[in-house]
């Protein structure tokens, strides 16, 4: 399923190259559910990503949150099979990253500081669909609505 790893310093480096070039999307459990509803602007998305050679990324977090039935989900399943797509585990440093970025900001919801977290790293934007959530943690970020 994609390649699953936490991204090196050298990796986030790399594709922070460029300032203002972003080097894909991150998909949140929003954006991941209306992909496997045959949401078209998801899908289109993910295509013109792909067409770019652009990175897709998929906190396993909010994979977790979104597929129940692989066999059923295969729109999903196949997407984070994808060579261009990215499943980032979360490991312990990670772990204690979201843990203090979540009592920072006063939130609780551990996917989406997850989500705020690997977007930074690969310099993405994110995809969702519930932006609210993801403001309180990073009133920064770039999001795109579906």
């Amino acid at each position: 399923m994609g390649r699953r790893h936490s991204l090196s310093r050298a990796t986030q480096k790399t594709r922070q190259k460029g300032k203002g070039r972003l080097s894909g999307v991150t998909l949140d459990a929003g954006a991941l559910i209306a992909l496997d509803r045959d949401d078209r602007r998801v899908i289109a998305l993910i295509a013109r990503t792909a067409e770019r050679g652009m990175r897709v990324t998929v906190p396993a977090t909010a994979l977790a949150q979104a597929i129940r039935n692989p066999a059923r989900q295969s729109r999903l399943a196949r997407m984070v099979r994808q060579p261009s797509t990215d499943v980032i585990a979360m490991q312990g440093p990670d772990a204690t990253a979201v843990g203090i970025m979540l009592a920072r900001t006063g939130t609780a919801d551990i996917v989406d500081a997850h989500v705020v977290l690997c977007a930074r790293r690969a310099g993405q934007s994110v995809v969702t669909s519930d932006p609210s959530d993801l403001r309180r943690i990073a009133p920064e970020m770039n999001l795109v609505v579906v």
